[in-house]
């Protein structure tokens, strides 16, 4: 019995060895410097960008500040503002988002009608680029990135109302492949112009996956309400929620045609911005949201609007 188990074991004990000869890189030729490079983080993984509007308490743009007028805090510290412009001419790439769902139906058309007037106002074909999703049961690429207006036109004219809602679904697919594409990321404004009810039924993705996918994209969320009952819903408070985060606005028009009015003061904010770089101090690499604030510190009756904060690299 001896003789067996120490067979058995002498077995085991080769069999051991040849898989770890088999496992184990071979020593490296004499003079190969193995050890692992110094991690090094560089200036677009570190930096921060913020873009803002600022305007007075009557709604009106305020576009003669500048940065002594501003303070970024970022976990209640105070952070050097490296970079400061006021943007007007930065190309946009922006994703309109429309909701075809029958709970919209009743006043489709005048949306269609309202969301090409904005982007025959708002796009510059040179330099701007617009994509076009559908979304009810689930959602629908119907024009990928393009300046080709007659493209997005036939578009928005092709969609047609059924379905259910998938809005998260709509909301994570533009950004997480769309939107994140252009690089560098603050050479470009990014949005999304949501028109729906807010009311999701369909969606895999929750509500907070799909701001979380907005947020890393640095991508601003507007929206435009359908709900014309004149009483707040739950839907109502879902566009609110995910504008405010992101440092965008929800329009509530009560008439259908109130909507080119819901447009134009959207193009309008996407032509008055103010642009901040700042490196974190301290650094953080956790692949975690980090809260923000950004005030102008010299005048208390301006508002500011800002996304409240972004999602730190993980390296």
């Amino acid at each position: 019995m001896r003789l067996y188990l120490s067979a058995a074991l002498c077995a085991s004990l080769c069999l051991g060895l040849a898989l770890w000869a088999q496992t184990t890189p071979p020593a490296p030729p004499a003079g190969v410097d193995t050890s692992q490079p110094e991690a090094r983080f560089s200036g677009s993984v570190t930096q921060v960008n913020v873009l803002f509007t600022v305007t007075d308490k009557k709604g009106r743009f305020v576009t003669d500040l500048t940065v002594n007028d501003f303070e970024v805090i970022e976990n209640k510290k105070p952070q050097f503002i490296q970079q400061f412009t006021a943007e007007t001419d930065l190309p946009l790439r922006l994703a309109l988002l429309i909701d075809t769902s029958n709970s919209i139906s009743q006043q489709f058309r005048f949306e269609q009608q309202a969301a090409i007037r904005f982007m025959n106002g708002v796009m510059r074909t040179r330099t701007d680029r617009m994509l076009l999703i559908g979304f009810d049961t689930t959602p629908e690429l119907v024009s990928d990135l393009t300046s080709n207006i007659e493209a997005l036109e036939k578009g928005i004219n092709g969609l047609r109302p059924g379905g259910g809602t998938s809005l998260y679904d709509a909301i994570y697919f533009a950004a997480k492949e769309k939107l994140m594409v252009d690089q560098p990321r603050e050479k470009f404004r990014r949005a999304m112009i949501v028109i729906s009810d807010g009311d999701d039924t369909q969606s895999r993705y929750t509500r907070d996956q799909a701001l979380e996918m907005a947020q890393k994209a640095d991508t601003v969320i507007y929206a435009i309400s359908t709900n014309n009952t004149r009483s707040g819903t739950e839907g109502d408070l879902v566009l609110k929620y995910l504008t405010d985060e992101t440092g965008g606005e929800a329009f509530f028009p009560f008439k259908v045609e109130d909507l080119d009015q819901s447009f134009e003061n959207i193009a309008n904010e996407l032509r008055h911005q103010y642009n901040i770089f700042y490196h974190p101090d301290p650094l953080r690499t956790d692949g975690l949201y980090h809260p923000i604030a950004v005030r102008v510190r010299t005048r208390k009756d301006l508002i500011v609007k800002a996304r409240k904060g972004y999602y730190a690299p993980k390296l």
